[in-house]
């Protein structure tokens, strides 16, 4: 088996990619939240429940569970070169100003001898008190109060973003903040040197100019791929994408569907408004299915170094029902009350995660769209969610499958 096999949003989950929370959510501060992408500040002996109960949920369900911290210690325990290349990389990109304070901080990383310690501050976040060398000389030093030498990675329990699982492939993501760019460098380590990873094909690179992120990537069949464009995905990443995966590389897919949603962080990636629950089943936020456009890229029969992009003119189900060969239900979330559409789609009722055709996990929160999802044959797994959902994403959001099986026709 592929370590890399996703040829559906639906097909049964064999292992996933998770990272529980941790530190990094203490190191939240009220002045830092717009500039870390957060509304709010979680309770993190919560949203560490809450987040093992979402792994349990998949333990349950007979999916292995593979965590990111695990996997990058794995890889800088290799040896001690590598080691030292995660530590520079990651100082590098940590947006230190002073080359003196960046030495510090290599010297401070490579002293520990623990890996998974290394691993686990860096995502944390390094403060100017766990130093030892630290001084207080430069101007800047006196004027900037800023407690932190390099900043925490509070998003990274949202693995969907980094890389997306894509085939028997990945793309390594460019993402929209500077604040969330480090996260990439974990994916780079584990697909450039993990034993079981490390020749994964990789349609998409960190270092590209335009940004894609994994919340706007699914994967709808072995032919088709779907790519939001939203707030955190542009359209040229995704013609870049298409060109990589169409005619750059051998793959199955054929085509990549672009569908348009507004460009706000309300909705933020496709998947909030639009995930794949069965074979012939989809939520949607009603908000923003008239505001929907879809667009049609394929390899030019003219040219077959060129994309052909075209706009389609039919409905979302009817796109849906074409490439699927099913007639297509698509459930509101939060049912066609305005209001319980809108809220909902805020605490993530439509980002839903399906561990098999039918079955999903979904935040117990959501009530209202949970029991719409019942009625229309969806088997769901609630997990809690009070603390887990002010990180503004849902169990898509949380976590990146790596194994699907094949769908039974």
């Amino acid at each position: 088996m592929n370590k890399i096999q996703v040829n559906s949003e639906i097909g049964r989950l064999k292992v996933v990619l998770l990272h529980e929370p941790g530190e990094e959510l203490h190191n939240l501060t009220p002045s830092k939240l717009d500039d870390l992408l957060f509304d709010d500040i979680p309770w993190l002996p919560l949203a560490k429940k809450e987040h093992q109960a979402f792994a349990k949920t998949f333990i349950d369900a007979g999916v292995k569970v593979v965590y990111l911290v695990d996997l990058v210690t794995e890889v800088i325990s290799l040896s001690p070169q590598i080691k030292d290349e995660f530590i520079h990389q990651f100082v590098a990109e940590a947006s230190i100003h002073s080359n003196t304070l960046k030495e510090i901080t290599i010297e401070y990383l490579k002293a520990m001898t623990d890996n998974r310690q290394v691993v686990l501050k860096a995502i944390a976040g390094i403060k100017k008190t766990d130093l030892p060398n630290h001084q207080i000389k430069s101007l800047a030093d006196h004027v900037d109060d800023y407690a932190f030498v390099t900043n925490p990675m509070p998003n990274l329990y949202f693995t969907r973003d980094p890389f997306a699982s894509i085939g028997n492939g990945i793309s390594l993501n460019k993402m929209f903040s500077v604040t969330r760019s480090r996260e990439t460098i974990f994916g780079e380590f584990i697909f450039k040197y993990h034993p079981e990873y490390k020749n994964t094909p990789q349609y998409f690179s960190r270092y590209d100019e335009v940004n894609i992120e994994g919340g706007d990537i699914m994967v709808l069949n072995n032919h088709v791929l779907i790519v939001g464009i939203s707030q955190r995905t542009c359209a040229e990443a995704i013609e870049k994408l298409a060109k990589n995966l169409l005619i750059e590389n051998d793959t199955t897919f054929d085509t990549v569907l672009a569908f348009t949603i507004p460009n706000q962080r309300t909705f933020m990636h496709l998947d909030t408004v639009f995930t794949q629950v069965d074979k012939d089943k989809f939520t949607i936020h009603k908000g923003c299915y008239d505001k929907l456009k879809i667009y049609r890229l394929t390899k030019s029969l003219k040219d077959d170094h060129k994309i052909s992009v075209v706009e389609l003119e039919q409905k979302l189900e009817e796109v849906l029902e074409s490439y699927l060969n099913l007639p297509i239900t698509l459930i509101p979330c939060g049912g066609d009350d305005v209001i319980s559409s809108d809220r909902e789609q805020w605490s993530d009722g439509s980002n839903n995660l399906a561990i098999s055709p039918g079955e999903i996990i979904a935040y117990e929160r959501n009530d209202i769209t949970n029991a719409i999802l019942i009625n229309n044959g969806i088997k769901v797994h609630s997990i809690p969610s009070s603390e887990l959902s002010r990180g503004r994403g849902g169990p898509r959001c949380m976590c990146m499958p790596l194994v699907r099986e094949e769908i039974e026709e």
